[in-house]
């Protein structure tokens, strides 16, 4: 039986929703939890295969903007809700569906694409590479740990209400600031906090910092499972701002009462916890792992669209098995880059990747020379690595923020 990828039209996203709901072991939704949910589904950007009447592979993207190195913003399909019954896997089904999704992409105008990958192994031969990545710590709930130096600004807590639409003004403003951050929908205000927030009516603890310019960072925490009252955790699920909102609300949610300690999944990697407190090893990394993966649709645009660091020219082969119009010889040079040859061209590269390995150092989460060590890039010519580390080096450590 040949199987199809078709785009879904509306009467059928709930279907998708189900599916996929499935395929990482949890129920369908209840009507009020659709109602939620469905508000992430943009017209057009679903797509599934059908085995006779019945739905088996679905994905999903929604519209959003990507802050790339040099403060540009590029237009990105975040991709979500990708999943494949458990009878029909290993058939192909997921391999065509990212085929469809990357050729929807590149029609809209879309030069990167974004996912958070349930699996590690699944996306690279899509192209996607890790870009971003993040630890997870766990602090002793005692707000004195901090250092007296360290910075100190004014909290307050939101009231139920206030929460959606204040957060997602402030986080409008600020995230786009560090490379990696990305805009959220109105759909994703809905799924990813109006849920926990209004639909199940969570205990919830919404904090926001005010600088001298205004809000500028907030947090959102709950209870974590805990058997009595002692013993008791706070999960962050989000927290955005600069160092001084950020040690605020750290110290904030340090200082809660009755809570024994404060722990935070996927934070920046150069997030200085170990600085702010007087007692550094009360604040402990508990794992490191990758956040997001992306995919750079149209390399043309992308790589022209970040800035660089002061360097010698550098030519870089790119290899994009899927989209071949992306396959080429770049020359990175003068803070720009643009395309100089096909490969197997006159132009020699002195360094070469396929489009995975491309996008682990796009954002500045991996510099070149870790890339050609660890076999991710080669180095026809050993001297150009030096250069290279050079153009892609970042100001500061890229991050999203934003789970979806």
């Amino acid at each position: 039986m040949t199987l199809a990828v078709h785009r879904l039209e509306a009467d059928e996203l709930r279907a998708a929703h189900t599916l996929f709901a499935a395929a990482i072991h949890r129920p369908p939704a209840n009507d009020a939890g659709w109602a939620a949910s469905a508000r992430l589904y943009s017209p057009g950007r679903t797509f599934g295969v059908h085995a006779g009447d019945m739905l088996v592979a679905t994905a999903t993207s929604f519209p959003s903007d990507l802050a790339v190195p040099g403060g540009a913003v590029l237009p990105m399909a975040a991709v979500t809700r990708v999943g494949v019954r458990a009878d029909h896997t290993r058939r192909g089904l997921l391999t065509a569906m990212m085929r469809a999704q990357l050729d929807d992409t590149a029609a809209r105008g879309e030069p990167v694409a974004t996912l958070r990958a349930s699996e590690a192994r699944i996306y690279g031969r899509f192209g996607y590479g890790v870009a971003t990545r993040g630890r997870s710590v766990r602090v002793r709930a005692d707000a004195t740990l901090f250092r007296p130096e360290a910075p100190r600004g004014a909290v307050r807590l939101l009231e139920r209400g206030e929460i959606v639409p204040v957060l997602r003004e402030i986080h409008a403003r600020i995230a786009l600031r560090r490379p990696g951050g990305i805009t959220r929908t109105e759909g994703w205000w809905a799924v990813g906090t109006g849920r926990r927030v209004d639909v199940e009516r969570e205990h919830v603890l919404a904090a926001v910092h005010t600088g001298q310019q205004g809000d500028d960072g907030f947090a959102i925490a709950y209870l974590a499972d805990a058997n009595g009252v002692s013993g008791r955790s706070l999960d962050v699920v989000d927290l955005h701002g600069d160092v001084g909102a950020t040690a605020s609300l750290w110290r904030f949610l340090m200082g809660v009462d009755l809570v024994e300690s404060v722990q935070a999944h996927l934070r920046p990697l150069d997030e200085p916890m170990e600085l702010l407190l007087a007692d550094p090893r009360a604040s402990v990394v508990t794992g490191n792992e990758d956040e997001t993966w992306l995919r750079l649709v149209d390399v043309p645009v992308a790589l022209a669209a970040r800035s660089y660091g002061a360097a010698e020219p550098v030519l870089l082969a790119v290899h994009d098995g899927l989209l071949e119009a992306n396959s080429g010889v770049y020359r990175i040079a003068d803070g720009s880059a643009e395309r100089v040859g096909p490969l197997g061209g006159q132009v020699r590269p002195e360094l070469e990747c396929t489009v995975d390995a491309l996008a682990m150092a796009y954002l500045g989460d991996r510099r070149p020379s870790e890339l050609v060590a660890t076999g991710w890039w080669s180095a026809p010519d050993p001297e150009a690595v030096s250069r290279a580390d050079a153009a892609f080096a970042t100001a500061g450590t890229p991050w999203c923020g934003t789970y979806f």
